[in-house]
């Protein structure tokens, strides 16, 4: 079993270090207002006021299309275009926040058709990127303040596992909030869970993310994740999170050789393709 990583090692992530995309920031809420034509900043899909805007690196394809639920999934109807560096964008004011979407790329190595990288939100791990606004949930006013370090008694939490398995299902946030009051019995103050990016199918430790900016679906989706966070605080109760960025998959991985290119058969723009590729996980 890999090694965990803590938050502070997010910046050790196995991903090559691309070249910043122009202009791409978080999203402003200023951003939410500014007219279609334009440019929105900030990467994947990014509902606005004039639809959503969509960005991907992809700097070895030679054309990149998104389709979806709002165009019929035709590569033909909504083709982005390229910003230079390797960065594509295309506005599309008919897609709407729920809509199911991927992007298609036409390279030198073949046509290829990928979940996006920065999808918030997805149906599997192998399915689709769901259009996902970031903003839209309601803290209803959370202002949580965490223990300090040396009162933190913590209980480390697997989700999928911690409820009985009755139902054959892996357990989920929604789940776990049914078993508070067990949690507040046990003395603890603060809950760290295991690593939920999606992952390859429905039960694993978390270890083996396939999409790092997705919450895991059988969970319940990052919805379901800001719920669990806001009543646990409602109720006395920190949240850490344990993450993984030092690797990925082995499966489930449309990260790997993203817009078809790779060197010494590695995994392409997103990963090392040396020496630093070889590791113990």
């Amino acid at each position: 079993m890999s090694t965990k990583t803590a938050q502070t090692e997010q910046q050790q992530a196995a991903a090559s270090n691309p070249a910043r995309a122009p202009e791409v920031s978080s999203l402003e809420a200023s951003d939410q207002d500014k007219p279609a034509q334009e440019k929105i900043a900030g990467m994947g899909a990014t509902p606005h006021k004039g639809g959503v805007a969509f960005r991907v690196w992809a700097p070895h394809a030679q054309k990149v299309a998104v389709l979806g639920d709002f165009n019929k999934w035709d590569p033909a109807a909504d083709p982005l275009e390229s910003e230079g560096n390797g960065y594509w964008y295309a506005n599309v004011p008919g897609a709407q926040i729920g809509q199911e979407y991927r992007f298609q790329l036409t390279t030198p190595n073949g046509e290829f058709s990928r979940i996006d990288p920065y999808a918030r939100a997805v149906t599997n791990s192998v399915g689709n990127a769901i259009i996902y606004d970031p903003n839209a949930f309601d803290w209803q006013g959370d202002n949580f303040r965490m223990p300090n370090w040396n009162e933190l008694v913590i209980y480390e939490m697997h989700i999928g596992s911690f409820v009985p398995d009755a139902d054959e299902e892996p357990g989920t946030f929604k789940k776990v909030l049914a078993q508070l009051d067990h949690l507040k019995r046990l003395g603890v103050n603060a809950i760290q869970i295991m690593p939920v990016a999606e992952f390859a199918g429905d039960r694993s430790w978390g270890y083996n993310p396939a999409h790092i900016f997705a919450v895991e679906s059988a969970y319940g989706g990052p919805d379901a994740l800001k719920h669990f966070v806001r009543e646990l605080h409602r109720n006395g109760l920190a949240v850490i999170l344990d993450v993984v960025y030092n690797h990925f998959g082995p499966s489930d991985l449309d990260l790997w050789r993203f817009d078809g290119w790779s060197e010494n058969d590695y995994g392409g723009i997103y990963f090392y393709n040396d020496w630093r590729a070889e590791n113990p996980w």
